[in-house]
């Protein structure tokens, strides 16, 4: 699988895309309706109606990368559907990919030391 840069946000499109999209169609999404540079290395998590599938779009610095993925038994959770995107950690990013409840994934905040040492 394709890892999202660590530095830029990893988003997920709330509103259902129609899944006949390709990736230039997918990037203007992401431009007129989301507000997003889809070239900027956003990484940005479409879902289906039926909740089964995703698609990922995400330029990697050399061209725009599509990752679609249906699961064969059950449908990804996915947040309330609303106009808009949410930002995901890598962890949720990678637990929703796998199929996992993301919803339960919880980063701890972790304060930086004061000194080394």
């Amino acid at each position: 699988m394709i890892v999202a840069g660590q530095r830029q946000p990893i988003l997920i499109a709330t509103r259902p895309v129609d899944f006949r999209c390709g990736h230039r169609a997918l990037a203007l999404i992401v431009q007129t309706e989301l507000k997003l540079d889809p070239h900027s290395g956003v990484t940005i998590i479409f879902r289906s109606k039926r909740g089964d599938r995703l698609k990922i779009l995400v330029w990697d610095g050399t061209g725009l990368v599509m990752i679609y993925k249906v699961l064969e038994q059950g449908s990804f959770a996915w947040p309330k559907v609303q106009d808009g995107t949410m930002r995901l950690s890598r962890a949720q990013h990678e637990a929703l990919f796998e199929g996992l409840d993301w919803r339960r994934i919880v980063a701890q905040r972790v304060a930086p030391p004061i000194a080394a040492g």
